[in-house]
């Protein structure tokens, strides 16, 4: 009897209801949520760090590969050609920390950033530069900015959002 842990692909906006179907069958899951302060009061206080997924933790060999394919608000489990892949137990337990770390500083903030604002890189391999905020991207905590390097010529670099802040300048 081998445990290991996989990543469920879940329709969008099913994520609770798949969570609630699957607690009920007393199945072990990791559906890391967030604490977000969002702009509007009306808006959810939390929200799905990876939308579309969820990780469960199942022996295969005893359930069979197709145990989690017909639940319903699901796509099945994540695989490569026909075999699910598996997600090291020590990954899971680095999310459990972060998202936990994340949520004890109070979540994250809900910026709004305007095309063309000027923002600075706060983290990461860009730290310290200025650049110019184009868009989000999906995944909601995925933006894509104009940097200038290299070149003349803005490029375009995808960051978190969590790598950026407002320009003070």
């Amino acid at each position: 009897m081998t445990q290991n842990w996989y990543a469920l692909r879940v329709k969008p906006h099913k994520e609770r209801s798949v969570v609630e179907y699957l607690q009920s069958q007393e199945v072990e899951l990791f559906a890391p949520t967030i604490r977000v302060k969002p702009k509007n009061p009306r808006a959810a206080k939390k929200r799905p760090y990876f939308p579309g997924y969820l990780f469960v933790h199942a022996d295969l060999q005893e359930e069979g590969q197709q145990a989690f394919s017909w639940i319903p608000g699901t796509h099945g489990l994540v695989a490569f050609g026909d075999e699910p892949a598996v997600v090291p137990s020590h990954l899971i337990l680095e999310l459990q920390n972060r998202i936990a770390q994340l949520n004890a500083q109070g979540g994250l903030e809900s910026v709004d950033f305007k095309r063309g604002q000027r923002v600075r890189i706060v983290s990461g391999p860009f730290e310290g530069y200025e650049a110019i905020f184009d868009m989000r991207l999906s995944g909601k905590e995925r933006v894509q900015v104009l940097l200038r390097f290299l070149s003349d010529h803005p490029q375009p670099v995808q960051l978190n959002v969590t790598d950026i802040e407002k320009s003070k300048g």
